[in-house]
């Protein structure tokens, strides 16, 4: 979805709608028309380099930020427009931040209990024993914050934030202070968590592995908007424009022309596509193609050079020079353990086409 388009979902059908909201720090504009939805249940993700707005977005819909303009709607109540905000006491939400921010004073159990007011202590406790059975931390509740690992301590964050039941969780790059093995398995565990509790939830994440880990629908920030928002999926496979097909996941871009409304000619052959109306034939395109459509095949006779490669344990990521001096990526298995310089057979497959105008 490009940034001025309507978001698919309007206030009345989504947990969270964001319609055409502006932002500024002085001079400087933040966020720029943004605008999307999200139904009650779903993980989002806001996904994008630093300084392109995610952050910003999260602290408008708690509330700790005024918009310059456009709304936002929380389970069909106005919480925002210019000169209107509902105060964040009132919008039933929960935050989980990057440094945890928990009290180091409370131990486990009274830190997720923190949050819990109106109910009696049963009631309380009650709570308490059922997300520390949740997070996978029953038998720490007594336990201090500077006794847990980070880990931990963020399925502690986490287990106060949903405590009291929000409408809408928010987590601003809960996981950047971990190691990468810890955050891929911490992120896997938290979808699991927030699905079980049937929570909507809001990640904001530089990290594309950790949104496709972790989000139903993920929206690419730049220049203050969205320039799609879509299943993961659909990012990789089917990206909107040539900013996400750089932005998400690897690959690379090969000169194609255009032989007829269905056909691209590339040096690897001629292949059918969906294009835009308009292309005429004669048209210079440029085509992705990812290192999963580069596919090796000892029998095929297109050649190509490996001119560098990745080890990854169960694969390598080859660099490879086509004949016409084209380059492309591709994942082979790691018992083909090929030497640079070396030329190997390739062939490529690929369910669609993705192709950009020059």
């Amino acid at each position: 979805m490009n940034d001025d388009n309507p978001s698919p979902l309007d206030h009345q059908q989504a947990l969270v709608a964001i319609q055409g909201v502006e932002q500024s720090y002085g001079v400087n504009r933040v966020l720029n028309g943004l605008s999307f939805a999200l139904r009650r249940g779903e993980i989002g993700c806001l996904l994008g380099a630093s300084g392109c707005g995610k952050t910003t977005v999260l602290r408008c819909i708690a509330g700790f930020e005024p918009v310059a303009a456009g709304e936002i709607w929380l389970n069909g109540i106005l919480v925002s427009r210019k000169n209107y905000s509902l105060p964040t006491e009132q919008r039933r939400i929960g935050m989980v931040f990057q440094d945890y921010a928990l009290f180091p004073h409370l131990d486990v159990s009274a830190n997720i209990a923190f949050g819990l007011h109106g109910l009696n202590k049963p009631q309380r406790e009650l709570r308490v024993a059922e997300l520390l059975e949740t997070v996978g931390l029953a038998h720490a509740g007594g336990t201090f914050p500077h006794e847990l690992s980070g880990g931990q301590q963020q399925r502690v964050a986490l287990a106060r934030a949903l405590a009291p039941q929000p409408e809408l969780l928010l987590l601003d790059e809960p996981f950047s202070n971990l190691d990468v093995e810890l955050r891929e398995r911490l992120s896997l565990e938290v979808r699991d968590i927030l699905k079980q509790q049937n929570a909507t939830a809001i990640l904001v994440t530089h990290d594309q592995h950790e949104a496709f880990n972790i989000a139903d629908v993920v929206g690419i920030m730049a220049r203050g908007a969205i320039e799609q928002w879509d299943a993961p999926y659909t990012l990789y496979h089917e990206p909107a424009s040539r900013m996400v097909a750089d932005f998400i996941g690897q690959g690379t871009f090969l000169p194609g022309t255009v032989i007829d409304d269905r056909l691209v000619q590339l040096e690897l052959g001629t292949f059918q596509a969906e294009l835009p109306d308009g292309w005429p034939r004669g048209a210079t395109v440029d085509v992705l193609l990812r290192p999963d459509d580069i596919l090796h095949d000892d029998s095929s006779p297109l050649q190509a050079e490996v001119l560098h490669k990745a080890f990854r344990g169960a694969e390598f990521l080859y660099t490879l020079q086509l004949p016409g001096g084209g380059r492309v990526m591709s994942l082979v298995p790691s018992h083909h353990n090929h030497a640079i310089g070396e030329k190997i057979g390739i062939r490529l497959e690929i369910d669609h086409l993705v192709a950009f105008r020059r």
